[in-house]
């Protein structure tokens, strides 16, 4: 069997089985049946009369529902079958199976159908961490019904399984005698549904066919495509990346239970299909153009999750905004602090920011002025917990070393923060893009508050805190014989100098002296950064460099999606366009998915974006990524009432067309023809000192 396995999604359920449609978990892989951190299913298999299927093709077009075509195994290389299988799967609340078999043969056959059923009941992060359950199993065997369950002590998880075709039940799943005419076919409807999951809605529930559910669900689906702005675009390529970023985001939709009825960015598939800070709040800004509607609900699902204490275990404190939640076992039972957790040094200024992003795109002033407590909130704690010396910078240090984050920045594995030496920086640490974060929250709260809030006076000292932090991190943050910003400043007080994507953010963030920008965007251009598909998160050279390392040496689209903002923020509209057509590029090799981040090895070397092991795929704010490099080779930017259209378009591109843009004004069509040779332009750079604009 090959080890492609085929993932189906729907809301905060998902499913990942074998290419024959079968769950075979160990107690470490992501198959299974999962909703709400917990595994509900860990072993489904097929088969007739002892023998296994094997796979002829799958359709998996659809990520709510996939179809598996099989036929029993004939011991030899040639499929010569006499019986065919379909099973056609659909996910929601659980999920529902019709499972067909059509009988070629001129004469009747009796069969033994069997589907083994099995749920460990896993956390997670059991399955992350291999780790044993400390509940008690049992089952229930009731009229049509088998019931698989979990209980330690309130906390209690079940799995129901049920067919519309009678069969014979027992604790490990579900026989059925089956008896098919002279090229006739047989079927039987299957659910397998959550139960006492307590909050969850519909709970041991179904509703009708897995052709019912999927007709339900693609006309929701095609009602809201409908409303999202159309691309068109002379180079192919571009149009199935963007049709794949809007069906994944689609797919990637999580339903907060305390904001009914409304949808925000889940982090990614398999482990992060869940409310994240960071990640929904970074697809989110990637997708105000085209559906401003996440950023609504994210702000108001995070405002609503705004830390009120000091608690050490989640590392909570007054105004942060959460970093994670998850709803498993060892969450309630508090052997794990994401229930919410607070781990997170950046995601507070960047609410902020999407806050005032989110303005400015629609023109919604009631959200702001409603969120101005927990705004105010956001930026205490950036001057009292977030700066935790009293240095005027926000650094981070866990409060628990056994289960808090080591590293509390977007790049949060443990050893992302180096020196160019390769050794390991010391906490706390204040990393550079925060302090960026930090001022571009502080420049756009002073416009909040004196627009909406009433408060001139607390705009004029946010804008004068603004200005003193980003001529001191000029000064405290630049090596000067490298010529970059350091990449952190550690417990030592020492420069992490290692060179990063991390100084992409800052030109975004607007903190760098316009008499260091051209030397930066010299760096993130050169090779030792700039691959040819992408911007590396670490230059060729440093100690720590590995291009198939996690944070040190890979290639994050959603990363460059920023870096290319900041860019054309800056005036280098070519050097954007470059950076966004290599990123689009690569997405062509997965098929127009961006995967979470790809291999930092040249592109001269490999021809190929070379996939990274263990990437989430889809993953939110990747496939947010080509939604804000559109915005950036456009040019699209709100100025006031208006949408400001400045196009810079890789020469590849061709003529492209992205039509009802939504916003403040209504909507507006954007377009413009490539005319950036992105081939031509290693060395060079081209800072736009006065710009055609659009306005519209």
């Amino acid at each position: 069997m090959s080890n492609k396995t085929i993932s189906v999604l729907e809301g905060n359920n998902f499913v990942v089985s074998d290419s024959r449609g079968d769950i075979e978990a160990s107690p470490t892989d992501t198959l299974g049946l999962f909703a709400w951190d917990t595994r509900f299913l860990s072993r489904w298999v097929l088969t007739v009369d002892g023998q296994h299927m094997n796979a002829l093709s799958t359709d998996d077009l659809d990520y709510y529902f996939v179809q598996f075509f099989l036929v029993p195994g004939t011991g030899t290389i040639y499929v010569d079958a006499d019986l065919s299988f379909i099973r056609k799967r659909a996910v929601g609340n659980g999920f529902h199976e019709d499972l067909i078999i059509l009988n070629h043969k001129g004469k009747a056959v009796d069969l033994k159908m069997r589907l083994e059923a099995a749920s460990d009941f896993a956390d997670l992060f059991e399955v992350k961490d291999a780790l044993k359950k400390q509940g008690t199993f049992y089952h229930r065997i009731e009229p049509g019904r088998l019931v698989l369950g979990y209980r330690r002590e309130q906390f209690i998880r079940e799995t129901l399984i049920s067919s519309s075709a009678k069969a014979d039940i027992d604790e490990h799943g579900l026989t059925f005698s089956v008896h098919i005419e002279p090229h006739g076919e047989w079927t039987t409807g299957l659910d397998v549904a959550l139960g006492s999951l307590g909050f969850a809605e519909n709970q041991g529930e179904k509703q009708g066919s897995s052709q019912q559910e999927r007709a339900s669900i693609k006309a929701d689906l095609e009602k809201k495509r409908g409303a999202l702005p159309h691309l068109s675009c002379d180079w192919p390529s571009l149009e199935q990346t963007y049709e794949r970023s809007l069906i994944d985001l689609a797919a990637l939709r999580f339903f907060p239970l305390s904001v009914p009825g409304q949808a925000l960015p889940a982090a990614g598939l398999p482990w992060f299909m869940t409310l994240f800070g960071r990640d929904s709040m970074i697809t989110s800004l990637q997708a105000l153009p085209f559906t401003p509607k996440l950023a609504e609900t994210t702000l108001i699902a995070l405002a609503q999750r705004q830390g009120t204490r000091i608690d050490d275990f989640r590392d909570e404190e007054p105004g942060k905004i959460m970093h994670e939640a998850r709803f498993g076992e060892m969450t309630a039972f508090e052997e794990r602090p994401q229930s919410p957790y607070y781990g997170a040094a950046d995601v507070t200024p960047f609410y902020l920011i999407l806050l005032d992003e989110y303005e400015r795109w629609t023109g919604n002033g009631e959200m702001v002025r409603q969120l101005e407590m927990e705004a105010r909130a956001a930026l205490t704690w950036i001057d009292t917990y977030g700066d935790r010396d009293g240095d005027g910078y926000v650094e981070y240090n866990r409060r628990v070393a056994k289960t808090g984050l080591e590293n509390q920045c977007w790049k949060d594995s443990w050893n992302s923060i180096l020196f160019a030496d390769g050794t390991l920086s010391r906490l706390p640490r204040a990393t550079c893009e925060i302090q960026g974060y930090v001022y571009d929250a502080k420049m756009r709260s002073a416009r909040l508050a004196r627009k909406f809030w009433n408060d001139p006076a607390l705009a004029d000292r946010l804008e004068k805190e603004a200005a003193e932090l980003k001529q001191r991190f000029n000064k405290d943050y630049w090596i000067e014989d490298r010529e970059f910003f350091a990449l952190a400043i550690d417990g030592d007080r020492r420069k992490v100098d290692s060179l990063t994507s991390n100084i992409g953010h800052l030109l975004w963030s607007g903190i760098v002296d316009d008499d260091k920008v051209e030397i930066i965007v010299r760096h993130l251009m050169d090779e030792k950064l700039f691959s040819g598909w992408g911007i590396r998160t670490m230059a060729v050279g440093e100690g720590g460099y590995n291009p198939i390392g996690y944070h040190v040496g890979t290639i994050w689209p959603h990363d460059n999606s920023i870096i290319a903002l900041g860019l054309r923020r800056c005036g280098y509209r070519d050097e954007a366009a470059r950076v966004a057509m290599g990123i689009l590029e690569a997405a062509n090799y997965f098929k127009g998915r961006l995967p979470e981040a790809f291999a930092g090895y040249p592109r001269e070397q490999t021809e190929f974006p070379v996939e990274y092991p263990t990437a989430c795929s889809p993953q939110a704010w990747a496939s947010g990524a080509p939604l804000l490099l559109l915005r950036a080779i456009l040019g699209l930017e709100p100025i006031g009432d208006q949408l400001v259209i400045d196009p810079a378009l890789p020469l590849m591109l061709g003529q492209l067309e992205l039509l009802d843009i939504p916003g403040r004004w209504g909507h507006i069509d954007a377009f413009g023809r490539g005319r950036v040779d992105t081939s031509a332009m290693a060395g060079k750079l081209r800072p736009s000192t006065s710009p055609t604009l659009t306005s519209v």
